[in-house]
């Protein structure tokens, strides 16, 4: 609150100070009503043509424009209408040279110099307050516009997260449900064909937690059952080729992989072949897979040579991120010196399943799943 008063004191003190110093005066009303117009230049503040309005008897006395300038100013700080800041000019550029005309006898030349450089005068403080605000004005709106675009990239990767999300939690149905289906099926056939009503009794019960398991998963995944399928990486690879795509694959290790970790790998050498083909036709496709512990798998490409496909506006890499981190490893995109780009992960080999049973199971659990 300080510096405002301080500045407005300031501005008064300037601008009288300067009407004070000058000696010419050449009407008797000159010097009081330029005073009186420095002294009330704060009305500008809220009511920015009534400051201008009046400078313009103190312009009209030859005295006012000292406080002239700071109310021009301010009108074109505020004044949003084009239409109405020309007037104030005009009104400013009339103000000084009409007196002149009135009492005086001037060749034409002169007097065309004199009302441009009042025009000047007048317009040189109105146009800079207008252009202070319209960049001011510019200014917020380009970071309106950069918050927007930012939260709808943030809102792109969210979705992709999501829908790898539920395409991973369909998978999960479907590995899952398939279990649990088969362990109810069989502790019914169990149930039926069993002498021993104690081995009926553990039958039926057994079927009952796997039916209820099956149904609180199915609730808390909300989603439908699907026949999703992988062919193998060679198989993808194949695909590839057949489509124009030029590509190496070249596999070390034999570490078993679980199923969560292989469908992670499977997605990143997929979509990393998918991009290739959107963002750079013709490109020449190296895919490196390392099934050691960590596993690891690196799909890099050099420029294409054709014109991209693609607009780059996908967000397909955001839900590969997302499936990686869920498997537990990390995802690491780069683009190459050449003009190239790189994707490489870092997958935990996980457990694989043993005997067509999750090897998480215990030994116990083991045999009499296959019991």
């Amino acid at each position: 609150m300080v510096k405002p008063v301080l500045r407005e004191v300031l501005t008064v003190a300037v601008t009288a100070g300067v009407v004070l110093m000058t000696q010419d005066r050449p009407f008797e009303w000159s010097l009081w009503t330029a005073v009186a117009a420095s002294l009330l230049l704060p009305l500008r503040l809220r009511w920015p043509w009534l400051a201008s309005l009046l400078c313009v008897p103190a312009v009209a006395g030859g005295l006012g424009w000292a406080p002239a300038l700071v109310a021009q100013y301010r009108l074109g700080r505020k004044e949003k209408s084009i239409p109405v800041q020309v007037f104030w000019v005009l009104l400013m550029t009339v103000a000084s040279i009409a007196p002149v005309l009135m009492t005086q006898t001037i060749p034409i030349g002169p007097l065309l110099l004199a009302t441009a450089f009042a025009f000047g005068l007048a317009a040189a403080p109105t146009a800079l307050g207008a252009l202070i605000t319209t960049r001011k004005e510019l200014t917020q709106s380009l970071y309106e516009t950069r918050r927007a675009r930012a939260a709808e990239l943030e809102a792109q990767e969210t979705s992709a997260r999501a829908a790898e999300r539920a395409r991973i939690a369909r998978e999960i149905h479907d590995a899952v449900g398939h279990h649990a289906t088969l362990i109810a099926v069989e502790s019914a056939a169990l149930a039926a064909t069993a002498p021993d009503p104690a081995v009926r009794e553990t039958a039926l019960r057994l079927r009952a937690l796997a039916k209820e398991s099956l149904s609180e998963m199915r609730a808390a995944l909300g989603l439908l059952n699907s026949d999703t399928t992988y062919p193998s990486l060679q198989e993808l690879i194949e695909r590839a080729r057949v489509a124009g795509v030029s590509v190496t694959l070249s596999e070390t290790g034999d570490t078993p992989l679980s199923p969560a970790v292989s469908r992670a790998l499977f997605r990143v050498v997929q979509e990393s072949l998918t991009n290739v083909t959107k963002h750079a036709p013709g490109a020449t496709v190296t895919v490196t897979v390392d099934r050691a512990t960590p596993v690891r798998v690196s799909v890099v490409n050099g420029p294409g040579d054709l014109p991209p496909l693609g607009d780059g506006g996908g967000a397909g890499l955001h839900g590969l991120s997302e499936r990686v981190r869920l498997a537990g490893g990390t995802l690491t995109t780069s683009y190459r010196a050449d003009g190239g780009f790189s994707v490489s992960a870092v997958l935990p080999p996980g457990k694989p399943k043993v005997d067509g049973q999750d090897s998480t199971l215990g030994g116990g659990a083991r045999d009499a799943a296959t019991a």
